[in-house]
């Protein structure tokens, strides 16, 4: 079975002893994860030392950044390297998320840069793709996802590919109260699932773990992980309550 995962991107929020305290709240429920499930924890860089601390004993329990850059070293004052980020124990990296790609304006050839810098420090990309209100209603978002994908990922070989999670996030969903459904999330995930078996073959693409990354919270987890292309969710501000975190946690697949 897909690993079903449920991952927390924490974004630019939380103050130190805030960060401390919510790692310190979701431990404490001590939520028994199946071999077959995880949850990830994608902290800003200042507390990846802490949430690998907090969580070490939470079987289960994994520890990302947001972000990384495309040089492994050199002079690039406030950029944090894929190297660094293997030394602090970090398993996964988010790469090309939607506010990436708006306001640092990452394209395709950047994010392909930052997948195999990830890549050869043995870290697990959480590769971001979606698409904007305008392409949804003009009815483009599938081949608009699917170049997304094949110009930042497709020169990979396929063993490359199995150690990928793919985090579909749409935008026009996001702060619009436009509302995507579970259906809607299917349709795409199991489109997202086809580009990557007409390349790679049935087998690998049945191995990519795919997240839903639109607005996920406690009232709708189950209803959108239970759909059979869903592994789970990419969640933003609904992660930063230890509660409502949990309850997601829990929605997941067994």
């Amino acid at each position: 079975m897909r690993k079903q995962i449920a991952a927390a991107n924490w974004k630019m929020n939380l103050t130190l002893q805030e960060a401390n305290e919510l790692l310190d709240s979701i431990a404490e429920k001590n939520i028994q994860l199946s071999e077959d499930q995880i949850a990830v924890f994608a902290v800003p860089f200042p507390y990846l030392l802490l949430a690998n601390d907090k969580l070490k004993n939470s079987k289960g329990y994994l520890v990302a950044a947001q972000n990384c850059f495309t040089k492994e070293s050199g002079a690039y004052t406030g950029e944090v390297s894929a190297p660094m980020l293997a030394s602090c124990n970090v398993g996964y990296v988010i790469i090309g998320h939607s506010e990436r790609r708006e306001y640092f304006n990452e394209n395709n050839f950047t994010l392909s840069q930052k997948v195999d810098v990830c890549l050869s420090n043995n870290l697990k990309p959480i590769f971001c793709c979606g698409e904007s209100l305008a392409i949804r209603e003009g009815g483009t978002q599938n081949g608009y996802v699917e170049t997304q994908l094949k110009e930042s990922i497709f020169h990979l070989e396929a063993s490359q590919i199995e150690n990928f999670v793919i985090a579909y996030e749409p935008i026009w969903a996001i702060g619009t109260g436009k509302t995507a459904s579970a259906d809607q999330a299917q349709e795409m995930h199991a489109h997202i699932r086809n580009v990557f078996a007409e390349k790679y073959g049935n087998e690998v693409a049945n191995s990519i773990s795919i997240l839903y990354g639109g607005s996920v919270k406690a009232n709708n987890a189950k209803e959108i992980f239970g759909k059979p292309d869903v592994d789970g969710g990419l969640v933003g501000g609904a992660s930063l309550n230890a509660s409502e975190f949990g309850l997601i946690i829990q929605s997941l697949k067994n």
